[in-house]
């Protein structure tokens, strides 16, 4: 079968993680910290905090903030349950905007009109790789002083446009947080960052991922002789980052631009051989002139009377995979509490949606049967 994803792994980071084997410390140590200052760096942006995943990120960087219960925080219903689990998580209220069609990213306008008095921030998602409309977004803040913590999830290496331009994703709102999941961009098989620049933010991070404990037991040790003594001051976590998994953060990084120029041939060639299909009703995904997508998924729009299930069992018999991303989250039991029923452009998509195979080692023929077994399948039925 051709998987929807896989992840790239190189002889980069199996030396990487050889070294922290031998090394004797395995746990949260000198390769997270490397990893953050690395991670750091390259999105040029003074500070990176590594977690064991992007939900434990999102749940502490809403915490962070000050933000619980009777506080409501907008988000988009098009993303994968830990956007909303990390608000309820923190005793607050997630509050669902709608999307836009051509990225399927939340729509500002849809922001805006979703604003109360207990509106404490926003949460957008850089849906497949896309980056938000970051300019409304922040102007929306601003005006009615909301925070901004960017779900970066699918969004490792893209950029913003407008009057961002050449600013990485995750170098602007008050908190970024990423993920580097077995499937993502750059994957350290479970693994989360949160970027900010704020000294005293990061310096309560750093003690609620690790219990609240104000010194790691890394820094207790590096002058050799080892500190046993700590304190707690407050509520924490634990959920950092070890430095098996940073070791392979920090080989996945040397390799993460390289691996998306892989997934914009790829997609580049998706996109090419659909238009020259001219199949009706086929919509492929967006990309706007001031972002650099990240293309972590290639998510296109089937003609109307096409039935989705019936098209992925067809292309599973063919040895093709194919994700649906996502069903909106209001349609699962625990988040149905939340919707308004006012979000008529994911209500118009949800049906519509296919994910196609995109990982950078997807070979040219394999993507060019993907699109083969496609075009037969809806040729078939006559779109």
């Amino acid at each position: 079968m051709i998987p929807v994803f896989r992840p790239s792994i190189s002889k980069l980071e199996k030396k990487e993680v050889l070294s922290v084997l031998s090394s004797g410390w395995l746990g949260m140590g000198k390769k997270v910290e490397q990893f953050e200052n690395d991670f750091a760096k390259y999105i040029n942006i003074p500070y990176a905090i590594a977690t064991n995943s992007a939900t434990a990120a999102l749940h502490l960087a809403i915490h962070a903030l000050g933000i619980g219960p009777g506080d409501e925080v907008i988000t988009t219903p098009m993303t994968f349950a830990s956007t909303t689990e990390a608000i309820l998580y923190n005793g607050a209220t997630p509050v669902f905007a709608d999307i836009e069609t051509d990225t399927m990213n939340i729509d500002p306008q849809s922001i805006e009109k979703k604003i109360t008095s207990k509106t404490k921030a926003i949460i957008p998602v850089h849906f497949g790789g896309h980056p938000c409309d970051m300019d409304k977004i922040m102007d929306i803040a601003k005006k009615y002083n909301l925070s901004v913590i960017e779900d970066a999830a699918h969004a490792c290496g893209a950029s913003y446009g407008g009057i961002y331009a050449g600013i990485k994703v995750g170098g602007l709102g008050n908190l970024t947080c990423f993920s580097f999941h077995a499937v993502k961009n750059l994957s350290t098989g479970d693994g989360g960052m949160i970027t900010c620049n704020d000294a005293g933010i990061v310096s309560k991070l750093k003690r609620m991922r690790w219990m609240g404990i104000n010194k790691d037991t890394y820094s207790r040790d590096k002058s050799g002789k080892y500190a046993w003594d700590y304190d707690i001051s407050e509520q924490g976590w634990k959920c950092h980052m070890n430095d098996i998994t940073a070791a392979i953060g920090i080989g996945q990084l040397k390799r993460l631009d390289w691996m998306n120029n892989k997934r914009k041939k790829i997609c580049s060639l998706y996109n090419k051989n659909l238009n020259l299909l001219k199949i009706p009703g086929i919509e492929i995904p967006a990309e706007k002139d001031n972002v650099y997508h990240a293309r972590h998924n290639y998510v296109i729009k089937l003609p109307l009377n096409i039935d989705r299930e019936e098209l992925i069992k067809y292309m599973n018999a063919q040895g093709i995979s194919l994700g649906v991303h996502y069903k909106p989250l209001y349609y699962h039991q625990r988040y149905a509490p939340f919707w308004n029923q006012d979000t008529p452009n994911t209500e118009s998509l949800k049906n519509r949606i296919v994910t196609l195979p995109v990982f950078p080692d997807l070979k040219i023929k394999e993507a060019k049967y993907i699109i083969q077994k496609l075009k037969e399948y809806l040729d078939r039925n006559e779109v």
